[in-house]
């Protein structure tokens, strides 16, 4: 099992790609480890190796979209398994 702190959107984008697109726990850990070396849009790093598809990564861009206005909050530990 991989866990990692993120920011609370991030937990919420995590939730939403595991629960929504149902990407599996293996490719969100892969997705997550390139964004700790390389800071970005997670949403890009998972397109840029494959881990999702143009479909997929729309259907992120429109929960980012509605989600953009939610509250970030405190850090919360992500367990990815």
């Amino acid at each position: 099992m991989f866990s990692m702190e993120l920011s609370r959107s991030k937990a919420q984008l995590v939730s939403f790609l595991q629960q929504e697109l149902t990407l599996p726990p293996s490719s969100i850990a892969l997705a997550l480890r390139h964004w700790e070396q390389d800071p970005g849009p997670l949403s890009m790093i998972l397109w840029q190796y494959g881990l999702v598809s143009l479909e997929q990564l729309e259907k992120i861009f429109d929960w980012l979209e509605m989600s953009e206005h939610e509250d970030i909050g405190q850090p919360v530990t992500v367990p990815i398994s």
